[in-house]
């Protein structure tokens, strides 16, 4: 059974904890590494990395970013999904919209691809859409609410409202209140 815990640097980093750390630095190797050895010396003896570390010591909300915007989608949750934008709009670093269009399109596009994965198997199918097994809950359970044309839908919003986040159709139209449209036709 995967755990969803990864080994770095002798420390035991949990999957959703290296993806906040990965998400809020991007791809910059030298800065990941310069973070890990931050939470290395700030963890002591400990050997555990969680998302409260990574919360407490790079300064990462483990409530408020695009993988919690994500899984509130996924399942649909509209109030959730306006709360986490509201927290974007207040803290802009957290969730620039050029930054949460991206990350959407991905997972979505992965739900995209459980409809084609040809198996019910969620260890298979996690390995065919190229993700850790341990974030497959949130990929079927938006396959399952938003339905193959539902997805389609939505894959389509976001190329859209990625649009309108650069101008194209919707000049002077502050992020916040693209990201709030974004979600509600999402959600309808």
């Amino acid at each position: 059974m995967d755990t969803g815990i990864i080994v770095i640097k002798g420390s035991f980093c949990h999957a959703k904890a290296l993806a906040l750390l990965v998400d809020h630095i991007g791809n910059d190797l030298k800065r990941i590494e310069n973070e890990i050895d931050k939470l290395s010396v700030n963890l002591g003896k400990r050997t555990s990395i969680t998302e409260d570390d990574i919360e407490q010591f790079i300064g990462v909300s483990k409530e408020f970013n695009v993988f919690e915007l994500q899984s509130a989608l996924a399942a649909k949750d509209l109030a959730r999904s306006i709360r986490i934008i509201q927290y974007f709009e207040a803290n802009p670093k957290a969730g620039p919209i050029q930054l949460v269009l991206p990350s959407l399109y991905s997972f979505f596009s992965k739900v995209f691809m459980v409809f084609g994965a040809g198996t019910s198997d969620e260890k298979t199918m996690a390995a065919s859409i190229g993700v850790n097994p341990y974030f497959m809950k949130d990929y079927l359970q938006a396959a399952k609410l938003y339905t193959y044309p539902g997805v389609e839908k939505v894959l389509l919003l976001l190329h859209t409202y990625n649009l309108k986040s650069v101008g194209v159709g919707s000049p002077n139209t502050d992020d916040a209140s693209l990201m709030k449209e974004l979600v509600v036709k999402m959600i309808d």
